[in-house]
């Protein structure tokens, strides 16, 4: 009797990523995260220290902006094992895409919406009859908040546009599409 022998040959394909691209989105995103949580943290403990209510997008952005952080955590992790894949990437991105949208959005309707918007605080010039110390400290402040909103505001714009191109990058090289 005849023993027929079954051989079985797995390949694995092998992504290229273009490093340079891939790097520099890495430290981009992952300053655009860590800087909008340290923004929205700070904003989310003055609002607590006035004891006043937190807007929805105060804690809203502090877990997109970790949830970002911890997804480049895990890209690292792949990228170190050489197992990236794009649909991981894509994935993953888009996900961060919607939730860094949707910030951007809330953020330009708190900074430049109706009234009662952020921005429209920020033009007040100080009394200049009366000058003391506490009304300086006063308009210091309300500088330094509007300060905090527009960075915060430019950049989700920068993580919005960041992750739009990293869908973008990881179509490409799943199509193996780099020259």
């Amino acid at each position: 009797m005849a023993t027929t022998e079954i051989i079985t040959v797995q390949r694995r394909r092998k992504y290229h990523w273009p490093e340079a691209q891939l790097n520099f989105w890495l430290v981009i995103v992952i300053i655009s995260s860590a800087v909008l949580l340290g923004i929205f943290a700070y904003l989310t403990s003055i609002q607590q220290s006035l004891k006043l209510g937190i807007p929805w997008i105060l804690p809203y952005m502090i877990t997109t902006s970790t949830l970002c952080i911890l997804f480049i955590i895990l890209l690292l992790g792949l990228i170190s094992q050489q197992q990236l894949l794009p649909g991981i990437v894509v994935l993953g991105s888009f996900i961060l895409f919607v939730l860094f949208l949707t910030g951007l959005i809330e953020s330009s309707i708190q900074l430049y919406g109706p009234s009662g918007a952020v921005n429209s605080y920020c033009g007040s010039k100080p009394n200049t009859a009366v000058i003391d110390g506490q009304q300086t400290a006063t308009w210091l402040a309300n500088q330094g908040l509007c300060t905090d909103w527009r960075a915060a505001f430019a950049f989700e714009i920068v993580g919005t546009i960041f992750l739009l191109w990293m869908m973008v990058m990881a179509y490409q090289v799943n199509r193996d599409d780099f020259e």
